[in-house]
């Protein structure tokens, strides 16, 4: 969607709970901006900043052959239970990288109940939980995760698939040309490969948000693969800044900077830290971040 006929400063590459059934992508990217946009407005309010015009890269459509149905929405996505073995060592997996105690035999770590492993998480983050509210977010935090695993599958699984997520991201950085491009969640992951795949396209500022890159089942998996244990910033990014929610269990670790060459790492506390795009762009310090490039 160009807003006004103008280029758009900013495009936002989205992340997982973003499928619009029935919507042609143009349709649904307009409708996911008109979603987002007011949290972006209202941080860049408090620097006295005018949101920019913003478009979305949407692809959210090109992964649903590939998706169960029950995970296609945030209410609808399955449960621990619903995962095969294979599945349940990435969960097991991605709650070790971020901090969950686990058994002391890796070979046994998808034998831990993921559960168990999540309220201990849980329970470190928010301590004065009541009972109701623990339960409520450890089913929705466990939702957040199953419906990643499943997407990061559905990206990384078909090679021809992944390149079309890819063309489709690319085209719209190519058409809009924007100084800034913030990617969230796997949408991290899909830019990434992207900027890589596509040297010529030019980004002044990457700002990537609740990004699972260093989340192994993920890592393994990543195009171009690391290249000694670390990865290389794409050739036409000018500034990478990475920002992570303390609670976000689907970027974790949360400091890329111990991976990828980011130029700065940033944490804060968006509230429950559920993941949402929505709690970052309205959070300060991205607003700080991309303020020199729009305004």
């Amino acid at each position: 969607m160009m807003l006004g006929g103008a280029m758009a400063a900013v495009v936002l590459v989205h992340g997982i709970f973003n499928h619009i059934p029935g919507a042609a992508p143009s349709e649904a990217a307009a409708r996911r901006v008109a979603d987002c946009l007011p949290r972006l407005a209202e941080s860049l309010g408090k620097l006295s900043i005018e949101a920019p015009r913003t478009v979305m890269a949407y692809y959210a459509d090109l992964l649903r052959a590939e998706l169960p149905a029950q995970a296609q929405s945030a209410g609808g996505a399955e449960d621990f239970d619903s995962l095969d073995p294979a599945e349940r060592a990435a969960a097991a997996e991605w709650l070790s990288a971020a901090g969950a105690v686990t058994p002391a035999d890796p070979q046994n770590v998808a034998l831990k109940p993921l559960r168990q492993m999540l309220g201990w998480l849980v329970d470190e983050r928010g301590s004065r939980f009541t009972a109701a509210v623990r339960e409520q977010t450890i089913r929705r935090l466990e939702r957040v995760i199953v419906a990643s695993l499943r997407e990061v599958e559905a990206y990384t699984a078909w090679p021809q698939r992944r390149e079309l997520v890819r063309e489709r991201v690319a085209g719209v950085i190519a058409r809009e040309a924007p100084s800034v491009v913030i990617a969230h969640s796997l949408g991290s992951c899909v830019t990434y490969e992207t900027l890589h795949a596509q040297p010529a396209l030019e980004v002044d500022l990457l700002v990537t948000v609740g990004s699972p890159l260093r989340v192994p089942s993920l890592l393994r998996r990543l195009d171009p693969a690391l290249r000694v244990g670390r990865g290389v910033k794409p050739a036409g990014v000018g500034r990478w800044v990475n920002i992570a929610d303390v609670g976000d269990l689907v970027a974790v670790p949360p400091k890329l900077g111990e991976v990828f060459p980011v130029d700065t790492d940033e944490t804060c506390d968006t509230g429950l830290g559920f993941h949402g795009l929505g709690g970052y762009l309205g959070n300060v310090l991205l607003a700080a971040a991309i303020a020199p490039y729009v305004s």
